[in-house]
């Protein structure tokens, strides 16, 4: 449904899935894809540290490719499909293998990048199921964590691919 534009021309209003769910909201013209999944859709999960697309933290993937969603405006993403950290776990609360993997790994320190590295990552996984370590940085490349935990975060990365062919081979 494309965006449609009330009378005074600075709202709109967008359809959009979000984690599987249709989503129908009016907002500001204006307003990032970051802002409306964490002030319009309570997803806090989505972290905004640098508002420019420099640092990743607001990664989340559309239509299966990852985006800075601080710097997408959510009248763009009308018609997407996006995926963010909250939409990992299944109904139960089961967490992702790569999340499971994080924290084995201790892949995180303070958290704050975690959920934008995750989903750089599990794009990647869904495209490329063997990565190397170089693709594992090159899908991290635009995402920063100030902590240091980039060691971690490839043994977890590597070790979740492991698991996933494994699982993929017993089915």
């Amino acid at each position: 449904m494309p965006a449609s534009e009330n009378l005074s021309g600075r709202r709109k209003q967008i359809s959009l899935t979000v984690n599987g769910k249709s989503v129908t909201a009016e907002i500001d013209c204006r307003m990032t894809l970051a802002e409306f999944l964490r002030e319009e859709l309570g997803l806090t999960g989505t972290k905004v540290g640098c508002n420019r697309g420099e640092c990743g933290s607001c990664t989340v993937i559309m239509d299966g490719k990852p985006v800075y969603s601080c710097t997408v405006l959510a009248v763009e993403a009308v018609g997407k499909k996006i995926l963010t950290i909250e939409g990992l776990t299944d109904e139960e609360g089961k967490l992702h293998p790569l999340q499971e993997a994080f924290i084995e790994e201790d892949a995180l320190q303070c958290g704050y990048c975690t959920p934008g590295m995750i989903l750089s990552l599990i794009a990647l996984l869904h495209r490329n199921p063997h990565p190397t370590e170089g693709d594992v940085r090159n899908a991290i490349d635009g995402n920063l964590c100030r902590c240091g935990s980039f060691s971690n975060i490839m043994k977890a990365t590597l070790k979740t691919s492991e698991k996933m062919v494994e699982m993929e081979r017993g089915k």
